[in-house]
């Protein structure tokens, strides 16, 4: 009992059309019309298996197969939007193992005794409004409806504006939440979008942990002057005070926490912004994540005290802001060895690992036994238009998924 990767390498052609920058990656937003599109696609494909669709207030699409089976239903899926000139395969490609899973279950007739629910999240990315896993976060009760009003895009346009334009009954989301009795696991395929699988020779990730991070936005503010007439030991200059954080933030994560811990500063904003000034202000975004919660700290209590030493010798003026948190998720003993005997079932070429990455399977953790499987992403590419998986590993992947579906959903044992 197999995929066809043709029938997924079909999907994957018609969805990728379905893109805002044709020659520049992929662009699909959540609530755009290219999203509309999409889900229209895939609705009708579902329609064709006779799946029961229903679309939440916050655009989640929930399509059960066999659903009048009486029992809680075993998730698979992933989302389908992505960041501006993204990949093709983040987030899609375990949307469309997931559907392929169901059309192999139907046609070998795979008697069932729980109701299978491919599941779309919206927002995974947090293209709109800068809130990742937005649907995941709103479907288990992280995120309120007041709290939708209030999250708002480059325009101003609110979440539960953007939602009602697009059709969507948003006011319903808080009683649209899901219950742990509804759901007996969820297993989501998904790119690893990092180098290490294809580092190590493997074509298949189990994961055991997902990083937990914290997202600080730290501000340095001094004395704006001219770069030419005025004297060094007179300066209270930011970007010198920022210089020296930012490297001491690396070798902090380097030396100071875990080998899981990995920090990052990728956003920077000066004032004024000119060659020949020296700043008035400097504003730069660190970003710490690790699986285990120790890492983290380690880094976060360096960043105040380099900070502190920083303002002083720079005679600076300082603020430090958490502006995001996730914890740390370790995912389901019961599914993490379900995927392991699949894997050896199947003479896969695996490897146990964690996710520096954050997905919807985070957020649902905590309502019900979670497990991510992962393909890998050549050179580590993702959220690019480099971003490439081979079909060899899509097929093993997708492989993967639909066996140990099978061996929760099913009562009969087939030999493979």
């Amino acid at each position: 009992m197999e995929i066809s990767l043709d029938r997924i390498l079909t999907d994957l052609e018609n969805v990728i059309q379905f893109n805002k920058t044709p020659q520049n990656g992929c662009t699909r937003f959540s609530y755009s019309k290219e999203d509309r599109m999409a889900r229209d696609y895939l609705m009708t494909k579902m329609n064709e298996l006779g799946m029961s669709i229903k679309v939440d207030g916050i655009g989640n699409i929930r399509a059960k197969f066999c659903e009048g089976l009486q029992t809680p239903s075993i998730m698979i899926g992933s989302h389908i939007d992505t960041v501006e000139n993204g990949g093709k395969y983040d987030g899609l490609i375990g949307v469309l193992a997931a559907l392929e899973t169901i059309r192999v279950l139907k046609e070998e007739k795979v008697e069932l005794d729980q109701p299978i629910e491919l599941i779309i999240f919206a927002e995974e990315e947090g293209s709109n409004f800068g809130v990742t896993m937005l649907g995941s976060k709103v479907l288990t009760g992280k995120l309120t409806l007041e709290q939708l009003k209030s999250i708002k895009n480059e325009t101003g346009l609110s979440v539960y504006e953007v939602c009602k334009n697009f059709g969507l009954n948003v006011d319903a989301v808080e009683a649209e939440q899901i219950s742990k009795n509804e759901v007996d696991s969820m297993i989501e395929l998904h790119i690893e979008q990092g180098a290490v699988l294809e580092n190590e020779k493997k074509s298949i990730g189990i994961v055991q942990a997902i990083a937990g991070m914290k997202t600080f936005k730290v501000t340095l503010e001094g004395d704006s002057n001219h770069a030419g007439t005025t004297p060094m030991n007179l300066r209270a200059d930011p970007m010198v005070g920022a210089s020296k954080v930012i490297t001491h933030i690396q070798n902090a994560a380097k030396t100071l926490a875990l080998p899981t811990t990995v920090a990052t500063v990728g956003k920077i904003f000066c004032e004024p912004n000119m060659a020949n000034v020296i700043p008035k202000k400097v504003e730069f975004f660190i970003d710490i994540r690790d699986v285990e919660l120790e890492g983290i700290e380690a880094v976060v209590n360096h960043l105040t005290e380099i900070v502190r030493v920083a303002t002083k010798e720079n005679s600076l003026k300082s603020h430090i802001e958490l502006i995001g948190k996730s914890n740390s998720v370790k995912l389901s003993s019961r599914i993490i060895n379900l995927i392991v005997e699949a894997a050896i079932a199947s003479d896969s070429n695996y490897m146990k690992m964690n996710s520096g990455a954050v997905h919807d399977s985070a957020m649902m953790a905590d309502v019900t036994d979670v497990g991510m499987i992962f393909i890998p992403s050549i050179r580590g590419k993702s959220h690019s238009p480099e971003e490439f998986s081979t079909l060899e590993d899509i097929k093993a992947g997708c492989n993967l998924l639909l066996k140990t579906v099978k061996s929760l959903a099913s009562k009969k044992i087939y030999k493979y």
